[in-house]
Protein backbone atom coordinates (compact mmCIF):
# COMPACT_ATOMS: atom_id res chain seq x y z
CA UNK A 1 0.00 0.00 0.00
CA UNK A 2 1.27 3.47 -0.89
CA UNK A 3 2.69 5.34 2.13
CA UNK A 4 0.83 8.54 1.18
CA UNK A 5 -2.75 7.58 1.97
CA UNK A 6 -4.17 10.95 0.94
CA UNK A 7 -3.95 9.94 -2.70
CA UNK A 8 -6.36 7.08 -2.04
CA UNK A 9 -9.13 9.10 -0.38
CA UNK A 10 -12.46 8.31 -1.99
CA UNK A 11 -11.43 4.95 -3.43
CA UNK A 12 -13.17 2.96 -0.65
CA UNK A 13 -16.76 3.68 0.35
CA UNK A 14 -19.09 2.04 2.90
CA UNK A 15 -20.15 -0.64 0.41
CA UNK A 16 -16.54 -1.76 -0.04
CA UNK A 17 -15.35 -1.09 3.50
CA UNK A 18 -17.67 -3.29 5.54
CA UNK A 19 -17.09 -6.50 3.53
CA UNK A 20 -13.38 -5.95 4.22
CA UNK A 21 -14.22 -5.54 7.91
CA UNK A 22 -16.13 -8.82 7.93
CA UNK A 23 -13.33 -10.64 6.11
CA UNK A 24 -10.74 -9.25 8.52
CA UNK A 25 -12.44 -10.14 11.81
CA UNK A 26 -15.16 -12.74 11.24
CA UNK A 27 -13.96 -16.32 11.71
CA UNK A 28 -14.61 -19.19 9.30
CA UNK A 29 -14.63 -17.09 6.15
CA UNK A 30 -13.10 -17.88 2.76
CA UNK A 31 -9.73 -16.31 3.62
CA UNK A 32 -6.85 -18.36 4.92
CA UNK A 33 -5.63 -17.50 8.43
CA UNK A 34 -2.46 -15.89 7.07
CA UNK A 35 -4.36 -13.68 4.63
CA UNK A 36 -6.85 -12.75 7.34
CA UNK A 37 -4.01 -11.76 9.64
CA UNK A 38 -2.46 -9.60 6.92
CA UNK A 39 -5.83 -7.96 6.30
CA UNK A 40 -6.18 -7.23 10.03
CA UNK A 41 -2.78 -5.54 9.99
CA UNK A 42 -3.77 -3.44 6.97
CA UNK A 43 -7.23 -2.60 8.29
CA UNK A 44 -6.29 0.62 10.19
CA UNK A 45 -4.88 2.07 6.94
CA UNK A 46 -7.95 0.91 5.03
CA UNK A 47 -10.09 2.67 7.61
CA UNK A 48 -8.21 5.92 7.05
CA UNK A 49 -8.80 5.58 3.30
CA UNK A 50 -12.50 4.89 3.82
CA UNK A 51 -13.09 7.80 6.20
CA UNK A 52 -11.47 10.20 3.73
CA UNK A 53 -10.06 13.67 4.13
CA UNK A 54 -13.04 15.00 6.12
CA UNK A 55 -14.09 12.32 8.60
CA UNK A 56 -16.02 14.92 10.61
CA UNK A 57 -18.60 15.00 7.81
CA UNK A 58 -18.58 11.36 6.64
CA UNK A 59 -18.36 9.17 9.74
CA UNK A 60 -22.10 9.35 10.47
CA UNK A 61 -22.72 7.36 7.27
CA UNK A 62 -20.61 4.51 8.68
CA UNK A 63 -22.23 4.57 12.13
CA UNK A 64 -25.33 2.40 11.39
CA UNK A 65 -23.28 -0.47 9.93
CA UNK A 66 -20.80 -0.31 12.79
CA UNK A 67 -23.62 -0.38 15.34
CA UNK A 68 -25.55 -3.25 13.74
CA UNK A 69 -22.41 -5.45 13.84
CA UNK A 70 -21.58 -4.70 17.50
CA UNK A 71 -23.64 -7.56 18.93
CA UNK A 72 -22.82 -9.30 22.21
CA UNK A 73 -21.97 -12.49 20.29
CA UNK A 74 -19.46 -11.03 17.85
CA UNK A 75 -15.76 -12.00 18.24
CA UNK A 76 -13.74 -10.12 20.83
CA UNK A 77 -11.30 -8.57 18.35
CA UNK A 78 -14.12 -7.42 16.11
CA UNK A 79 -16.05 -6.07 19.10
CA UNK A 80 -13.01 -4.05 20.18
CA UNK A 81 -12.60 -2.64 16.67
CA UNK A 82 -16.30 -1.83 16.34
CA UNK A 83 -16.54 -0.08 19.70
CA UNK A 84 -13.43 1.96 18.95
CA UNK A 85 -14.81 2.96 15.55
CA UNK A 86 -18.21 3.86 17.05
CA UNK A 87 -16.52 6.02 19.67
CA UNK A 88 -14.52 7.71 16.92
CA UNK A 89 -17.72 8.40 15.00
CA UNK A 90 -19.39 9.95 18.05
CA UNK A 91 -16.42 12.13 18.98
CA UNK A 92 -15.47 13.28 15.47
CA UNK A 93 -18.73 13.63 13.54
CA UNK A 94 -21.47 15.53 15.43
CA UNK A 95 -24.20 14.00 13.24
CA UNK A 96 -23.41 10.52 14.58
CA UNK A 97 -25.29 11.25 17.81
CA UNK A 98 -28.43 12.10 15.82
CA UNK A 99 -28.10 8.85 13.88
CA UNK A 100 -27.68 6.93 17.14
CA UNK A 101 -30.84 8.46 18.59
CA UNK A 102 -32.83 7.20 15.62
CA UNK A 103 -31.34 3.71 15.81
CA UNK A 104 -31.44 3.35 19.61
CA UNK A 105 -34.89 1.74 20.20
CA UNK A 106 -34.23 -1.05 17.68
CA UNK A 107 -30.58 -1.65 18.64
CA UNK A 108 -30.73 -1.95 22.43
CA UNK A 109 -28.28 -4.83 22.75
CA UNK A 110 -25.68 -3.07 20.59
CA UNK A 111 -26.31 0.24 22.36
CA UNK A 112 -25.81 -1.38 25.75
CA UNK A 113 -22.32 -2.50 24.69
CA UNK A 114 -21.50 0.95 23.35
CA UNK A 115 -22.80 2.70 26.47
CA UNK A 116 -20.76 0.45 28.75
CA UNK A 117 -17.69 1.10 26.58
CA UNK A 118 -18.27 4.86 26.83
CA UNK A 119 -18.65 4.53 30.59
CA UNK A 120 -15.25 2.84 30.85
CA UNK A 121 -13.51 5.28 28.49
CA UNK A 122 -15.29 8.51 29.47
CA UNK A 123 -12.13 10.20 30.71
CA UNK A 124 -10.46 9.67 27.33
CA UNK A 125 -13.30 11.30 25.38
CA UNK A 126 -12.53 14.89 24.31
CA UNK A 127 -14.34 17.49 26.40
CA UNK A 128 -15.71 19.09 23.25
CA UNK A 129 -17.69 15.94 22.43
CA UNK A 130 -18.92 15.28 25.97
CA UNK A 131 -21.69 17.88 25.85
CA UNK A 132 -23.45 16.40 22.81
CA UNK A 133 -22.97 12.92 24.24
CA UNK A 134 -24.46 14.03 27.54
CA UNK A 135 -27.57 15.37 25.79
CA UNK A 136 -27.89 12.13 23.81
CA UNK A 137 -27.53 9.99 26.93
CA UNK A 138 -30.14 12.12 28.70
CA UNK A 139 -32.59 11.41 25.87
CA UNK A 140 -31.73 7.70 26.12
CA UNK A 141 -32.54 7.79 29.83
CA UNK A 142 -36.02 9.12 29.09
CA UNK A 143 -36.48 6.50 26.38
CA UNK A 144 -35.42 3.78 28.83
CA UNK A 145 -38.05 4.90 31.33
CA UNK A 146 -40.74 4.71 28.66
CA UNK A 147 -39.59 1.26 27.56
CA UNK A 148 -39.51 0.00 31.14
CA UNK A 149 -43.06 1.28 31.71
CA UNK A 150 -44.28 -0.51 28.59
CA UNK A 151 -42.45 -3.69 29.58
CA UNK A 152 -41.47 -4.37 25.99
CA UNK A 153 -39.20 -7.17 24.84
CA UNK A 154 -35.50 -6.95 25.51
CA UNK A 155 -36.11 -5.73 29.03
CA UNK A 156 -32.70 -7.01 30.12
CA UNK A 157 -30.95 -4.79 27.59
CA UNK A 158 -33.09 -1.82 28.63
CA UNK A 159 -32.02 -2.30 32.25
CA UNK A 160 -28.37 -2.50 31.19
CA UNK A 161 -28.71 0.63 29.07
CA UNK A 162 -30.45 2.48 31.88
CA UNK A 163 -27.72 1.61 34.39
CA UNK A 164 -25.01 2.68 31.94
CA UNK A 165 -26.84 5.94 31.20
CA UNK A 166 -27.08 6.76 34.89
CA UNK A 167 -23.38 6.08 35.35
CA UNK A 168 -22.46 8.22 32.35
CA UNK A 169 -24.63 11.12 33.49
CA UNK A 170 -23.09 10.94 36.94
CA UNK A 171 -19.60 11.04 35.46
CA UNK A 172 -20.60 13.91 33.17
CA UNK A 173 -21.85 15.97 36.11
CA UNK A 174 -18.76 15.18 38.14
CA UNK A 175 -18.54 13.83 41.68
CA UNK A 176 -20.95 15.41 44.14
CA UNK A 177 -19.52 16.76 47.39
CA UNK A 178 -20.53 14.60 50.37
CA UNK A 179 -22.36 17.41 52.14
CA UNK A 180 -24.11 15.14 54.63
CA UNK A 181 -20.85 13.56 55.76
CA UNK A 182 -19.13 16.93 55.95
CA UNK A 183 -21.92 18.39 58.08
CA UNK A 184 -21.86 15.37 60.38
CA UNK A 185 -18.09 15.64 60.68
CA UNK A 186 -18.33 19.35 61.50
CA UNK A 187 -21.04 18.67 64.08
CA UNK A 188 -18.97 15.98 65.79
CA UNK A 189 -15.90 18.22 65.72
CA UNK A 190 -17.84 21.15 67.19
CA UNK A 191 -19.32 19.02 69.98
CA UNK A 192 -15.93 17.53 70.76
CA UNK A 193 -14.26 20.94 70.79
CA UNK A 194 -16.89 22.40 73.12
CA UNK A 195 -16.67 19.44 75.48
CA UNK A 196 -12.88 19.65 75.58
CA UNK A 197 -12.99 23.44 76.03
CA UNK A 198 -15.48 23.35 78.91
CA UNK A 199 -13.72 20.45 80.61
CA UNK A 200 -10.23 21.91 80.36
CA UNK A 201 -11.23 25.38 81.66
CA UNK A 202 -13.70 24.21 84.28
CA UNK A 203 -16.66 26.41 83.29
CA UNK A 204 -18.24 28.21 80.39
CA UNK A 205 -17.21 31.66 81.64
CA UNK A 206 -13.53 30.68 81.75
CA UNK A 207 -13.57 28.76 78.48
CA UNK A 208 -12.24 29.96 75.17
CA UNK A 209 -15.71 29.69 73.67
CA UNK A 210 -17.15 32.01 76.32
CA UNK A 211 -14.35 34.52 75.80
CA UNK A 212 -14.89 34.53 72.03
CA UNK A 213 -18.64 35.00 72.43
CA UNK A 214 -18.15 37.86 74.90
CA UNK A 215 -15.51 39.63 72.83
CA UNK A 216 -17.55 39.34 69.64
CA UNK A 217 -20.74 40.61 71.28
CA UNK A 218 -22.75 37.48 70.56
CA UNK A 219 -23.10 36.51 74.22
CA UNK A 220 -24.99 39.67 75.34
CA UNK A 221 -27.24 39.45 72.30
CA UNK A 222 -27.89 35.78 72.98
CA UNK A 223 -28.62 36.44 76.64
CA UNK A 224 -31.03 39.23 75.71
CA UNK A 225 -32.74 36.97 73.19
CA UNK A 226 -33.02 34.13 75.71
CA UNK A 227 -34.47 36.52 78.30
CA UNK A 228 -36.98 37.75 75.75
CA UNK A 229 -37.98 34.21 74.84
CA UNK A 230 -38.27 33.26 78.50
CA UNK A 231 -40.49 36.26 79.19
CA UNK A 232 -42.72 35.44 76.22
CA UNK A 233 -42.98 31.81 77.28
CA UNK A 234 -43.94 32.83 80.84
CA UNK A 235 -46.62 35.15 79.49
CA UNK A 236 -47.93 32.44 77.17
CA UNK A 237 -48.00 29.94 80.01
CA UNK A 238 -49.88 32.38 82.24
CA UNK A 239 -52.38 33.06 79.48
CA UNK A 240 -52.91 29.34 78.91
CA UNK A 241 -53.26 28.76 82.65
CA UNK A 242 -55.99 31.38 82.83
CA UNK A 243 -57.91 30.64 79.65
CA UNK A 244 -57.45 26.92 79.04
CA UNK A 245 -59.46 25.66 82.04
CA UNK A 246 -62.44 27.84 81.14
CA UNK A 247 -62.38 26.93 77.46
CA UNK A 248 -61.68 23.30 78.31
CA UNK A 249 -64.62 23.12 80.71
CA UNK A 250 -66.90 24.78 78.18
CA UNK A 251 -65.75 22.45 75.41
CA UNK A 252 -66.11 19.42 77.66
CA UNK A 253 -69.63 20.49 78.65
CA UNK A 254 -70.57 20.88 74.99
CA UNK A 255 -69.14 17.64 73.60
CA UNK A 256 -69.51 15.35 76.62
CA UNK A 257 -73.15 14.35 75.86
CA UNK A 258 -72.27 13.63 72.24
CA UNK A 259 -69.22 11.62 73.26
CA UNK A 260 -71.22 9.60 75.77
CA UNK A 261 -73.92 8.92 73.18
CA UNK A 262 -71.33 7.93 70.58
CA UNK A 263 -69.59 5.65 73.07
CA UNK A 264 -72.91 4.03 74.00
CA UNK A 265 -73.79 3.39 70.36
CA UNK A 266 -70.30 2.09 69.60
CA UNK A 267 -70.37 -0.23 72.58
CA UNK A 268 -73.81 -1.52 71.61
CA UNK A 269 -72.76 -2.03 67.99
CA UNK A 270 -69.61 -3.90 68.90
CA UNK A 271 -71.46 -6.02 71.44
CA UNK A 272 -74.08 -6.87 68.83
CA UNK A 273 -71.43 -7.79 66.27
CA UNK A 274 -69.49 -9.78 68.83
CA UNK A 275 -72.61 -11.71 69.83
CA UNK A 276 -73.94 -12.39 66.34
CA UNK A 277 -70.82 -12.55 64.20
CA UNK A 278 -70.04 -16.12 65.22
CA UNK A 279 -73.62 -17.23 64.56
CA UNK A 280 -73.60 -15.50 61.17
CA UNK A 281 -70.34 -17.16 60.27
CA UNK A 282 -71.70 -20.52 61.37
CA UNK A 283 -74.86 -19.93 59.33
CA UNK A 284 -72.76 -18.93 56.35
CA UNK A 285 -70.67 -22.05 56.77
CA UNK A 286 -73.75 -24.30 56.99
CA UNK A 287 -75.33 -22.62 53.97
CA UNK A 288 -72.11 -22.97 52.05
CA UNK A 289 -71.86 -26.63 53.00
CA UNK A 290 -75.45 -27.26 51.86
CA UNK A 291 -74.83 -25.41 48.63
CA UNK A 292 -71.72 -27.44 47.97
CA UNK A 293 -73.64 -30.64 48.57
CA UNK A 294 -76.27 -29.66 46.01
CA UNK A 295 -73.83 -28.40 43.40
CA UNK A 296 -71.23 -30.64 41.88
CA UNK A 297 -67.92 -28.78 42.12
CA UNK A 298 -64.37 -30.01 41.65
CA UNK A 299 -62.72 -31.50 44.70
CA UNK A 300 -60.03 -28.82 44.71
CA UNK A 301 -62.67 -26.08 44.87
CA UNK A 302 -64.43 -27.91 47.71
CA UNK A 303 -61.21 -27.94 49.69
CA UNK A 304 -60.55 -24.28 48.91
CA UNK A 305 -63.97 -23.14 50.15
CA UNK A 306 -63.71 -25.29 53.25
CA UNK A 307 -60.29 -23.81 54.01
CA UNK A 308 -61.70 -20.32 53.48
CA UNK A 309 -64.45 -20.96 56.02
CA UNK A 310 -61.94 -22.25 58.58
CA UNK A 311 -59.71 -19.26 57.93
CA UNK A 312 -62.53 -16.78 58.55
CA UNK A 313 -63.51 -18.46 61.80
CA UNK A 314 -59.89 -18.59 62.92
CA UNK A 315 -59.41 -14.89 62.09
CA UNK A 316 -62.49 -13.96 64.10
CA UNK A 317 -61.60 -16.00 67.18
CA UNK A 318 -57.84 -15.44 67.12
CA UNK A 319 -57.53 -11.83 65.95
CA UNK A 320 -60.70 -9.77 66.08
CA UNK A 321 -61.98 -10.80 69.50
CA UNK A 322 -58.58 -10.58 71.28
CA UNK A 323 -57.90 -7.17 69.74
CA UNK A 324 -61.26 -5.85 70.86
CA UNK A 325 -60.77 -7.14 74.41
CA UNK A 326 -57.28 -5.64 74.53
CA UNK A 327 -58.64 -2.27 73.40
CA UNK A 328 -61.35 -2.30 76.04
CA UNK A 329 -58.84 -3.28 78.72
CA UNK A 330 -56.44 -0.50 77.66
CA UNK A 331 -59.20 2.10 77.77
CA UNK A 332 -60.29 0.89 81.18
CA UNK A 333 -56.73 1.04 82.52
CA UNK A 334 -56.26 4.55 81.12
CA UNK A 335 -59.48 5.74 82.73
CA UNK A 336 -58.55 4.13 86.04
CA UNK A 337 -55.08 5.70 85.94
CA UNK A 338 -56.58 9.15 85.33
CA UNK A 339 -58.99 8.76 88.23
CA UNK A 340 -56.26 7.49 90.54
CA UNK A 341 -53.82 10.24 89.58
CA UNK A 342 -56.43 12.96 89.90
CA UNK A 343 -58.15 11.34 92.92
CA UNK A 344 -61.45 10.95 91.19
CA UNK A 345 -61.71 14.46 89.72
CA UNK A 346 -59.96 15.38 86.48
CA UNK A 347 -59.00 19.07 86.79
CA UNK A 348 -56.60 21.41 85.07
CA UNK A 349 -54.19 21.33 88.02
CA UNK A 350 -54.11 17.55 87.89
CA UNK A 351 -53.46 17.53 84.15
CA UNK A 352 -50.75 20.16 84.60
CA UNK A 353 -49.08 18.05 87.28
CA UNK A 354 -49.17 14.95 85.10
CA UNK A 355 -47.68 16.85 82.16
CA UNK A 356 -45.01 18.29 84.44
CA UNK A 357 -44.01 14.85 85.67
CA UNK A 358 -43.91 13.51 82.12
CA UNK A 359 -41.79 16.46 80.99
CA UNK A 360 -39.45 16.02 83.96
CA UNK A 361 -39.03 12.32 83.22
CA UNK A 362 -38.36 13.09 79.55
CA UNK A 363 -35.83 15.76 80.49
CA UNK A 364 -33.98 13.39 82.82
CA UNK A 365 -33.82 10.75 80.10
CA UNK A 366 -32.54 13.34 77.64
CA UNK A 367 -29.88 14.45 80.12
CA UNK A 368 -28.73 10.87 80.62
CA UNK A 369 -28.48 10.32 76.87
CA UNK A 370 -26.59 13.61 76.40
CA UNK A 371 -24.12 12.82 79.17
CA UNK A 372 -23.53 9.35 77.77
CA UNK A 373 -22.93 10.80 74.30
CA UNK A 374 -20.50 13.41 75.62
CA UNK A 375 -18.58 10.78 77.58
CA UNK A 376 -18.34 8.66 74.47
CA UNK A 377 -17.18 11.63 72.37
CA UNK A 378 -14.52 12.58 74.94
CA UNK A 379 -13.32 9.00 75.09
CA UNK A 380 -13.04 8.86 71.31
CA UNK A 381 -11.19 12.20 71.22
CA UNK A 382 -8.77 11.15 73.96
CA UNK A 383 -7.93 7.98 72.04
CA UNK A 384 -6.87 9.93 68.95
Amino acid sequence: MHPNLTKGFGMIGPKDFFPLLDFAYMPNNSLTPSLQEQLCQLFPRLKVLAFGAKPESTLHTYFPSFLSRATPSCPAEMKRELLGSLTQCLTVDPLSTSVWRQLYPKHLSQSSLLLEHLLKSWERIPKKARKSLQETIQSFKLANQELLKKGSGGNEHVVTCDAACKGLLQQARGPRPPWARLLLLLLVFAVGFLCHDFRSHGSFQASLTGWLLRSSGFLPVGQHLCAKLYSCSIQSYSWLQETLPAYGSHLLAVIQPSLQLAWTHTDATVSFLSAHCASYLAYFGDSLAGFLQRVQLPEALHQLLHSLKDLLLLFYHSVLLPLWHLLLAALARAQEHCHQACRGEVTWDCIKTQFGEAARWTWLCLQDVTVAFLDWALAMISQQ
